[in-house]
C-alpha cells in the first residue's frame, strides 16, 4: 500500500507507519482499535487524522508514541521515523527519542501538568532530562524564549498550572512540546476542551510555531472546520482503518470515501441552507468486524463484493487514496511512495 502526494512527490517520508495494529484485550476478546494503520508524514507537512469518537485516532498516536498502556498492547507494524523503527527499540532508546524526536501535545493540559510544580521547573525537567544540567540563567532564558515563543507573558514562570486558565496551559504544554526542537509533533485533540475563541488561539499558536520551526505534525481531531485551516493533508479514519487520505482541498471538494463523504456533509456552511446528513445503521461490534468491507453495514452504497472483500486504499485522483471497491484503480502517474 501507499500514499502520494503531488507536493511530496520527490521526498521520502519523515515518518512512515506501517501496518499499525493496537488492540485492547476484554474477557470477550480483543478490541481492535487501530488495525493495519499506514501513514506517511512529509518534512514540514500537517497531516490531520480525523473521523468519529471511539474511530482509533487517539490510540494510532500513542501507538506511534509507544504510549499505549494496559489492557492495551501493539500487536504489530513499525514505525519509522529517521530510518529507525520505533518498535524494535528498546525502551530507554524510545525515551530517548521522545521529546527530542517526536513530542506531543496531549489533549488534557490540565491532566498533563504536575499541579505540584511552578510552570519553568516543569519545561526545565524535559530540557535536563535529555541534555543535562546547565547553567541556570541561561536556563531561564531558554524556558523565557518558549513562553515568548507560544505567546506567554514572562510571570506564567514562576506560576502553577491552577493559576492558568485553559488556553494558558495548552500553550505550556505546546512549550514543553518544542522545547527540544523535535522533528515530528502530534496534537492530540489539542484544542477540542476550549471555547471556541481560546481553540483560535492554540491553532494559531500551533500554526505559527510550526512554521517557524519547520516541523512536522499529525493533528488528531473531529472539527473539519479546523482541520480545513490547519492542514495540509487529512486522513480519514474508521474503526481502527485509514479509509481515505487526501490534500485538504480536494478532501473538501471531492470526498471520494462514503464514510468522507459523510463527514464533510455533516459540516455546516454559511454559504448554503442544506439539512445535514447523518449515517444510518449501526457500527459493527469491534471485537468482530465483518468480513469485507467495515463500512458495510452503515454505507448507503454497499453491493454484495464489500461483503466479502476488504477493499484496499488505491489511487483516485492526484495524491488522493480511498478504500472502497466504488473505485478501480487508475492507472500510474507519476512517483508513487511505497
Amino acid at each position: 500500500m501507499s500514499h502520494s502526494t503531488s507536493m511530496t512527490e520527490a521526498n521520502a517520508p519523515v515518518l512512515r507507519v506501517r501496518d499499525l495494529r493496537v488492540y485492547y484485550e476484554t474477557p470477550k476478546g480483543d478490541v481492535l482499535a487501530v488495525d493495519g494503520v499506514d501513514l506517511d508524514l512529509f518534512e514540514g507537512e500537517a497531516l490531520g487524522l480525523v473521523g468519529e469518537s471511539g474511530c482509533g485516532k487517539s490510540t494510532a498516536a500513542m501507538g506511534i508514541l509507544q504510549l499505549v498502556n494496559p489492557p492495551g498492547r501493539i500487536v504489530g507494524g513499525s514505525v519509522e521515523l529517521g530510518g529507525r523503527d520505533l518498535l524494535k527499540l528498546s525502551e530507554e532508546e524510545v525515551r530517548q527519542i521522545r521529546w527530542t524526536r517526536l513530542a506531543l501535545i496531549p489533549q488534557g493540559a490540565m491532566n498533563s501538568l504536575n499541579p505540584t510544580m511552578r510552570v519553568a521547573s516543569q519545561i526545565e525537567d524535559v530540557i535536563v532530562a535529555h541534555e543535562g544540567a546547565q547553567r541556570k540563567e541561561a536556563l531561564r532564558l531558554r524556558i523565557l524564549e518558549l513562553l515568548r515563543r507560544v505567546g506567554l507573558p514572562e510571570r506564567v514562570y514562576d506560576l502553577y498550572p491552577h493559576e492558568l486558565s485553559g488556553g494558558m496551559k495548552q500553550r505550556v504544554c505546546i512549550a514543553m512540546a518544542i522545547a527540544l526542537n523535535p522533528r515530528v509533533i502530534i496534537a492530540d485533540e489539542s484544542t477540542s476542551a476550549l471555547d471556541v475563541v481560546v481553540q483560535r488561539v492554540v491553532a494559531q499558536t500551533i500554526q505559527r510555531v510550526r512554521h517557524d520551526l519547520g516541523m512536522a505534525m499529525i493533528m488528531i481531531g473531529h472539527d473539519m472546520g479546523l482541520m480545513a485551516q490547519m492542514v495540509d493533508r487529512i486522513a480519514v479514519m474508521y474503526a481502527g482503518k485509514v479509509v481515505e487520505v487526501a490534500p485538504v482541498r480536494a478532501l473538501f471538494a471531492t470526498p471520494r470515501h462514503p464514510y468522507a463523504q459523510l463527514l464533510i456533509d455533516s459540516v455546516p456552511t454559511l454559504r448554503e441552507r442544506k439539512p445535514l446528513r447523518s449515517s444510518e445503521g449501526i457500527t459493527h461490534d469491534p471485537r468482530n468486524p465483518p468480513p469485507g468491507c467495515i463500512f458495510q453495514l452503515r454505507c448507503p452504497h454497499v453491493m454484495d463484493v464489500c461483503r466479502s472483500a476488504a477493499p484496499q486504499l488505491k489511487r483516485v485522483g492526484p495524491g488522493q487514496w480511498a478504500a472502497c471497491h466504488l473505485y478501480a484503480e487508475p492507472a500510474e502517474e507519476g512517483g508513487r511512495h511505497e
